[in-house]
């Protein structure tokens, strides 16, 4: 009859097989998914540059900034601002234009609005934190999430599933430009 101990320690063996074994699937995966994400990246810097490429020359810059619907958050050049503590987020309204947000509710807004313009669906908060370059942690992904949220509670965008955030019917009817 075998001893407790020695039962102990296949039981342990077997575990820890399993736990590397594990492991080795778990750093396969990561760096599957760190090429992927890498492939990503390079495919939306390369449809940022065709977008400046294809950009009006010699177009009035005062008219674009003006404008107060969603240019491409991508191809935007200026240096990004920080968000207002405590910004307000008017509800929304026929009319309402974009630039009454902050900076970072426009680009939740644009982000939506070039899906929904390309017809690519909702977008949960943690897509949201890649493409804007932010690491998907829990606080970057539930700052958004507030954001979100908020533009939601405000009739900027809809959650039809949970946690998964789309332009709402007016702005969307109007082309994303509000």
């Amino acid at each position: 009859m075998p001893s407790v101990v020695g039962l102990l320690e296949q039981q342990e063996l077997a575990a820890r097989r399993r736990v590397d074994g594990l492991r080795e699937e778990a750093d396969r995966i990561q760096a599957e998914l760190a090429a992927a994400e890498q492939e990503w990246q390079e495919w939306a810097i390369a449809r940022r540059r065709v977008g400046t490429v294809l950009a009006p020359v010699g177009g009035n810059i005062a008219d674009e900034e003006a404008a107060p619907g969603p240019r491409d958050a991508d191809t935007c050049s200026a240096p990004r601002q920080a968000a207002k503590p405590k910004s307000q987020v008017p509800v929304w309204r026929e009319g309402l234009a974009w630039s009454v947000l902050s900076v970072d509710y426009q680009r939740i807004l644009e982000a939506l609005a070039d899906r929904h313009r390309l017809r690519q669906g909702p977008l949960t908060c943690q897509e949201l934190a890649v493409m804007f370059g932010l690491d998907a942690v829990p606080a970057k992904v539930e700052a958004l999430r507030s954001k979100a949220k908020r533009l939601v509670a405000r009739g900027w965008l809809a959650e039809r599933l949970p946690g998964r955030f789309t332009l709402a019917q007016g702005p969307a009817g109007q082309g994303g430009a509000s």
